[in-house]
């Protein structure tokens, strides 16, 4: 979920700073990007050379920088985070949050940050059970700040008991959750077709088409950041996929994909089928290599299983099913045909006339057109743009 974020981390005087140095490393493993800012006097327990040599970026400590006198933007600072966490959050680093205390570049940037806020708190057992703390606490929460709860153990002071900040990995497993959570499609199992199939001609030839699975691919990003728990359906693609929310089914034939759709069918709420799935198979598929000497003059031909009009006999009223429409002549009407018969909720039409679009770019420029006739075309954009689109009408159009 943290993939391209843009992470803002705020370190405040706490011993508990020193676990930012692996919070940062974690946070840079999960693909984020990261930024940081400190208080002066929690320099004392980390260093900014650690912590600029883990991010990759310049740690900030002052509104001023010392050596030119230049000022540090923290409004910029403040809208380029997708997320700012504070951690650790000392009792007097949530005071001033909680009543606007600006003496800071922290705070500063805290009260200029358009982003969901995450704080950790980290300070001795009887401080943080005074009232005043949990006061400011509950007042942060009511600006729409998030707690991550301090965790039970043993304090620096030799007390036991709740006040540690909670471990780095937590902390992102805590922030990734609450993300999941809070997405338009949490809680949703989503299957995606994409690729190409190959049909078998003998041990070393086959018949194929030129998809690279490149859409496919990325609904399957786009669907996973948006909270959906997806199984992708993958034929023969050199494009790689990692991420938490996907589940990969590798499968080469037709039929191959067939029976991962079939197998995962019932399950699913949402269904795109984005796969360019051969319309024929060899009648015979040979054992080896079949010796040019033997002089073959043509291959029989059969129809392999349409996958989208055999699901649709079995579609659930509260299935939304999404196919795909490449189209060369006739484009709009041959896409409508296809989204009657099949009993599709969507279909996205594709023109290999367009140019820069279809197989193998990473552009697409697509129409979709919906069960109820609803006609909606977009600009040329790059196949994660398009991913994004296709996803917003799915989230507005599916009851």
């Amino acid at each position: 979920m943290l993939n391209n974020k843009n992470i803002l981390l705020g370190i405040s005087a706490s011993i508990a700073a020193y676990k930012t140095a692996n919070l940062v490393r974690l946070l840079k493993k999960s693909g984020a990007n990261v930024k940081i800012i400190q208080t002066p006097k929690s320099l004392d327990f980390v260093t900014p050379l650690t912590l600029s040599t883990l991010s990759g970026n310049t740690v900030l400590t002052e509104m001023v920088n010392d050596n030119d006198k230049t000022w540090n933007n923290y409004v910029n600072l403040g809208m380029w985070a997708d997320i700012m966490l504070i951690a650790p959050a000392t009792a007097k680093t949530l005071s001033k949050m909680a009543n606007g205390d600006c003496d800071n570049i922290l705070i500063a940037t805290y009260l200029s940050a358009n982003c969901p806020v995450y704080f950790a708190p980290a300070m001795d057992l009887d401080m943080y059970q005074h009232k005043s703390t949990h006061d400011n606490i509950k007042k942060l929460e009511a600006l729409s700040n998030i707690l991550i709860p301090p965790s039970y153990g043993e304090l620096a002071s030799g007390l036991v008991g709740q006040g540690r900040m909670e471990e780095p990995e937590k902390i992102i497993s805590f922030i990734n959750n609450d993300i999941k959570k809070k997405s338009p499609l949490f809680g949703i199992k989503l299957l995606i077709t994409a690729g190409p199939t190959q049909e078998r001609i003998d041990k070393v030839r086959y018949i194929s088409n030129y998809s690279s699975g490149k859409m496919g691919i990325a609904l399957a990003r786009v669907g996973a950041d948006l909270g959906a728990d997806i199984t992708l359906v993958l034929g023969p693609s050199t494009e790689k996929i990692k991420h938490p929310n996907i589940e990969v089914i590798r499968v080469v034939s037709a039929e191959d994909m067939f029976n991962a759709v079939i197998d995962s069918f019932d399950k699913i709420d949402i269904g795109i089928f984005a796969a360019a799935v051969a319309d024929f198979r060899p009648t015979q598929q040979k054992s080896n290599k079949i010796k040019k000497e033997k002089n073959i003059k043509e291959i029989k031909l059969e129809r392999t299983t349409d996958i989208l009009l055999e699901i649709s006999k079995n579609k659930k009223k509260s299935q939304y099913i999404v196919g795909f429409a490449l189209e060369t002549d006739n484009e709009l009407n041959n896409a409508i045909k296809k989204l009657k018969d099949k009993r599709l909720d969507l279909i996205v039409l594709n023109s290999l006339n367009d140019k820069d679009s279809g197989f193998m770019f990473d552009t697409n420029k697509i129409t979709l057109i919906d069960s109820k006739d609803n006609i909606e075309k977009f600009e040329h954009k790059s196949k994660n743009e398009v991913a994004i689109d296709i996803f917003n009408k799915i989230i507005h159009t599916r009851k």
